[in-house]
């Protein structure tokens, strides 16, 4: 996977996705349960070798000696039994594979877990960096709407003037307050949806964002302050999806769940399992370490299934059934990546046509309010036609903000789509990575 930093170049939003990549909340959870699965593999594997086990032990019993005629006195006669040793319990012989099936499986599912916590670590950091230009944006709005209601407020009182020397009326009042009201309510959303998109983005990195953060981000005024992303190389290789670690994951699950049907068919065949020991025994102490003493026992068993009901027809089915849902799932994935990445590619193609018809309607409908304020002041036109020309600007301008934002988003979607960015060797290919979507 390529380094982030070599992608997301902007210093402020290295900083969040550093910060976030320490602290996010839900980074640590899937490490946990990366580390749950390592553990897993391990029990699962220990299960390939005997567990020994050491003992030691002493048995003192006291005897009534009249009572078993072993002496014509009463005086009580103590049996001791003294013994050191070691044994192998229960260890089962894997000649059918069913251990090593389970120990692969569960090794498969580490590596899948390993994977699921790499996806996670990209997702945050497309995440926070989406966040933090939503912030800008947000906050660009705001700044917008508050010229707009400065510009309104304005234009109110030059209403009320006229309507007060009679060449306005009432009606262009009360149309001039509604439009300040409405700006007014803007400001308010705007603001709302700014302070949100800062809780969001303080979730994400885990940790309150410092005063040296906030005054960075302020700094952005404008979406066109973000340092700019690379550009993606064209003829980018199809195979590269592959690198994608949700699909990687799912085909490591795909594998676990296969090796899963070897354990299952395995439980049809006898198990052997051996319970050994070996160590001394004595009835003194002294003499539990001479030659001679040495005693062992093994206990071999064979289990062999003849009649369960159907439970281990079940199963087997169920584990075949479990390969095809992870099979459907890792198809799924597969077109699901596909689809992401000719969707961001597209977009990537459309984005820049759609920002310079943007800016071109800002400036079209900025004259347009300009000449209309004009002939209002003039007398030529009623107020309602620089009422009109102004909100298309201030549409279009909101709507240039979201066009920016939505080109920049697409950058990092096709970022985190193909599996977090490309390297050299990679984009020097020539297999297209477009030839293959279509």
């Amino acid at each position: 996977m390529q380094d982030w930093r070599e992608f997301y170049r902007d210093p402020v939003m290295q900083n969040l996705i550093a910060t976030a990549l320490q602290n996010n909340r839900d980074l640590h959870i899937a490490q946990q349960q990366t580390r749950a699965a390592s553990s897993q593999f391990d029990i699962e594997n220990a299960a390939l070798f005997p567990t020994l086990n050491g003992t030691a032990g002493a048995n003192i019993q006291k005897m009534n000696s009249h009572i078993w005629s072993l002496s014509r006195t009463n005086e009580p006669i103590y049996m001791r039994q003294y013994a050191v040793g070691f044994g192998v319990s229960a260890y089962e012989v894997d000649l059918w594979g069913r251990i090593r099936s389970a120990s692969r499986a569960a090794f498969d599912r580490y590596m899948a877990s390993a994977l699921t916590q790499q996806a996670m670590r990209l997702s945050i950091i497309s995440s926070v960096a989406t966040a933090m230009l939503n912030w800008i944006a947000n906050n660009q709005a705001v700044t917008v709407t508050q010229n707009v209601l400065e510009n309104r407020r304005h234009t109110y009182d030059l209403v009320k003037q006229t309507a007060t020397v009679g060449t306005g009326t009432q009606l262009d009042v009360a149309e001039a307050e509604a439009a300040l009201h409405d700006a007014e309510t803007d400001l308010q959303i705007y603001t709302r949806q700014r302070a949100e998109t800062l809780d969001q983005l303080t979730l994400l990195v885990g940790t309150p964002l410092s005063d040296a953060t906030i005054q960075s981000m302020n700094a952005k005024t404008s979406l066109d302050r973000v340092t700019a992303f690379p550009n993606i190389p064209a003829g980018l290789p199809s195979d590269m999806i592959a690198r994608r670690p949700d699909i990687a994951a799912s085909e490591g699950e795909l594998r676990a769940a296969n090796d899963d049907i070897g354990a299952a068919r395995a439980e049809f065949f006898p198990k052997i399992q051996i319970t050994a020991a070996n160590g001394t025994a004595s009835n003194n102490i002294t003499r539990l370490f001479q030659s001679g003493m040495g005693a062992w026992n093994v206990a071999p068993q064979i289990t062999l299934p003849l009649f369960d009901a159907g439970r281990l027809t079940a199963q087997l089915k169920q584990a075949h059934a479990r390969k095809r849902e992870e099979m459907a799932r890792y198809e799924r994935t597969i077109q699901a990546a596909f689809r992401e990445v000719a969707d961001a590619l597209v977009g990537r193609e459309t984005y820049v046509g759609q920002m310079t018809a943007q800016q071109a309607s800002v400036s079209a409908t900025q004259r347009q309010y300009t000449l209309a304020l004009q002939r209002f002041r003039a007398g030529y036109d009623p107020y309602l036609a620089t009422l009109v020309a102004q909100r298309a600007w201030y549409t279009a301008e909101l709507a240039a903000i979201t066009t920016q934002l939505q080109a920049l988003s697409n950058s990092v979607t096709l970022y985190k789509a193909l599996g977090g960015g490309w390297g050299k060797e990679i984009a020097a290919r020539k297999a297209p990575l477009a030839e293959h979507i279509l």
